[in-house]
């Protein structure tokens, strides 16, 4: 159950149709196999330092960087929220989770690990579950006993195919998209950005840059040389919002479904080997990560806390939790196998009364997939 992967003590979960494993450290989600038997599909990245000797001093967050972690709070925490100083992504992303078990029912075996948080003092239960026959793993985190307000979300890293464009970006209807006010990255520390600080945006194939110019954010691998954020206000529609990855050359989607009054925004982040400073060193390449949160960009609690320019726009950048009432945050994350010809997707739709999705492609053609939807709102699984 407990082995060694990828440099790291992680806890795996195997179903009919999906491997995956979760790290004791900073509980990070990666490598997941979909379609274990056939395929092995593999989209998750795992940071190219992993069996690399690094430094005594460095962010746990950044030794076991992988797949996908729960961060709370969410962003950089540079500066201090009040007396509270948390690491980058929080303790959730940084420190050892506890073993609870493992539960099995049906066709689902799910991880259940804990954290207790120190820097403000609260409970964590992170539950992965994977299910035989869906190619999917669910994750749910409930948080208690913490007070007043917080940001958080999801940050999942995909690792493309070293082809510019290999993979095509589409997601649900959007409020607005936002580049960074500030530049991602500095080049006096040996960092490079191109998307134009602060820029608005309603569509993704067209965000200006700092050189005048346009970039397309709907087709990655890109920019090569640059780290650039961005963030999409998530319109809050009913049953669910998505965010997807076509790779039609691979035949496959990768996509997640989110509850948009809980995660209420999508950041994208390029990481195209823009960070010459290690243990980045110039090597992360074709990297995106797409991290469903709720949070002012990556700037942390404290910004995220105070009003900002996506409070003035009227997103949310915060929740306010009370110890006596926990918070739980539902994710799902999958994989559909799609035939030749199959571009980007177009919409993601219940089917079956919410035991499945369909997906339909810009072409008009269509996939569906067992899927348990219903867990978004906490109703199964």
């Amino acid at each position: 159950m407990k082995k060694v992967v990828f440099g790291q003590p992680s806890w795996c979960l195997r179903s009919s149709t999906v491997e995956a494993c979760v790290t004791e450290t900073g509980g990070h989600l990666a490598p997941v196999i979909f379609d274990r038997k056939h395929r092995r599909i593999q989209p998750y990245s795992i940071a190219p330092w992993w069996n690399e000797t690094l430094p005594a001093d460095l962010l746990p967050l950044l030794r076991v960087l992988r797949g996908d972690f729960f961060c709370m709070p969410f962003g950089g925490n540079t500066e201090p929220f009040r007396r509270e100083r948390h690491p980058a992504h929080g303790e959730t992303a940084n420190a050892k989770w506890r073993f609870e078990g493992v539960e099995r029912g049906g066709d689902a075996q799910t991880l259940h690990l804990s954290l207790r948080t120190r820097v403000r003092p609260g409970h964590v239960d992170k539950f992965i579950t994977v299910r035989d026959g869906h190619n999917a793993v669910y994750c749910r985190h409930v948080i208690s006993g913490v007070s007043g307000p917080m940001c958080f979300g999801h940050h999942a890293t995909l690792k493309f195919p070293d082809r510019p464009g290999s993979g095509i970006l589409t997601h649900s209807p959007i409020l607005f998209g936002m580049v960074t006010p500030e530049p991602a990255e500095n080049p006096e520390t040996f960092g490079y950005s191109i998307l134009k600080p602060g820029a608005r945006f309603r569509r993704l194939n067209r965000v200006p840059t700092m050189t005048g110019g346009w970039a397309d954010l709907s087709r990655y691998p890109a920019r090569r040389g640059f780290e650039d954020i961005a963030i999409l206000a998530t319109k809050p529609v009913a049953p669910f919002a998505w965010v997807a990855v076509t790779f039609p050359a691979e035949g496959y989607v990768w996509f997640a479904l989110k509850d948009p009054t809980v995660l209420r925004a999508t950041l994208l982040w390029h990481s195209n080997g823009g960070r010459h400073y290690p243990p980045w060193n110039g090597r992360h390449l074709n990297v995106l990560g797409i991290e469903d949160l709720t949070a002012f960009f990556h700037y942390g609690l404290a910004p995220s806390a105070r009003p900002n320019l996506l409070t003035e726009a009227g997103l949310p950048t915060c929740e306010t939790f009370s110890p006596t009432r926990p918070f739980t945050v539902n994710y799902i994350m999958a994989v559909a196998l799609v035939p030749r010809g199959f571009t980007e997707v177009r919409r993601i739709l219940p089917a079956h009364a919410g035991r499945a999705v369909r997906i339909v492609s810009s072409k008009g053609q269509s996939v569906t997939l067992p899927l348990d939807t219903g867990f978004l709102q906490g109703a199964s699984t």
